[in-house]
């Protein structure tokens, strides 16, 4: 399955969860391209959008290979296998860094407002699409922290073998195409016509509306 973008992507979830429509809610998004999707879901929803940040670390020698990830206050989700293997003088700094990233990204995008209230409410967390799942399994990790009745997952593409580790993590996983290993296609983009860069401007304003 093809999206023309995130946009497109966002509205088709948003039809197969119509359901939670005017119940107490609070739509999380992944900066930056998990916002515009999210975005779609809070607005056909009429729900308050929110984020959470946390960062990929990426292989030393091939950054777009996920081998963990890290969210603000430092806890690390990952292949632990290929975080002992890579050096752990780098991977410290690396963590750190993506990290205080992570932290930024915060701040520039709320710009001094707290996160949304989400205890006794349902939390829908959205991603434009999931590879490895480090940096989805760990947002949901965070978000547990606050306290939410309920967490639904809802993305367009995740792989087979990561949805069954999410949807024992969560109440309920929504997605529009779960492919099977041999099926994926290896990278998010390959499911979308149009998959251009998000900067942190478009986050900004998609956190107004």
């Amino acid at each position: 399955m093809r999206f023309k973008n995130r946009r497109e992507a966002g509205l088709l979830l948003a039809e197969k969860l119509t359901s939670y429509g005017g119940t107490p809610l609070v739509i999380y998004g992944l900066p930056r391209g998990g916002v515009v999707t999210a975005f779609e879901i809070a607005k056909h929803l009429k729900a308050p959008l929110d984020i959470i940040c946390v960062r990929k670390i990426g292989h030393p020698n091939e950054p777009e290979f996920a081998l963990g990830a890290v969210a603000e206050d430092g806890h690390l989700l990952g292949d632990q296998i290929g975080l002992a293997a890579v050096d752990q003088s780098w991977l410290a700094k690396e963590a750190d860094r993506e990290r205080k990233e992570a932290a930024r990204r915060r701040e520039t995008y709320l710009q001094g407002r707290t996160g949304l209230p989400v205890k006794n409410k349902t939390a829908i967390l959205v991603d434009d699409g999931v590879a490895t799942g480090y940096t989805l399994r760990l947002a949901i990790r965070e978000l547990k922290h606050r306290h939410p009745k309920k967490i639904i997952v809802a993305v367009p593409v995740i792989p087979e073998r990561v949805a069954a580790l999410v949807r024992v993590e969560v109440d309920e996983l929504t997605a529009l195409d779960v492919p099977s290993e041999i099926d994926f296609l290896g990278a998010v983009g390959a499911y979308y016509e149009e998959f251009l860069p998000v900067n942190d401007d478009e986050v900004i304003d998609l956190l107004r509306n």
